[in-house]
């Protein structure tokens, strides 16, 4: 699996809350950091469970298309389907 993510201006990389939940990683966590041929995140006190992890991000996509059909979100709909706010 490959994810997309935009670096921010301090450095910061905003782990979507499905990849969180499906690795066990909690507000103040540690993760372990490897440079390889790149940069692989692995929490550090947890194993991933990636079918978790794909059924969290097919239960993601699932409620944005359920979104996207419809062309404008009931208020407060889309909230938990973004990021924003993360780092305030």
């Amino acid at each position: 699996m490959t994810l997309k993510l935009r670096v921010g201006k301090k450095g910061y990389i905003i782990l979507p809350k499905a990849v969180r939940e499906a690795v066990g990683i909690d507000e103040g966590d540690e993760v372990i950091v490897e440079i390889r041929d790149g940069i692989v995140l692995k929490p550090a006190k947890r194993k991933v469970d990636v079918e978790e992890l794909w059924r969290s991000f097919e239960e993601h996509l699932k409620r944005l298309r359920e979104i996207e059909e419809r062309r404008e979100p009931k208020p407060g709909e889309a909230a938990e389907s973004f990021l924003e706010d993360e780092f305030e």
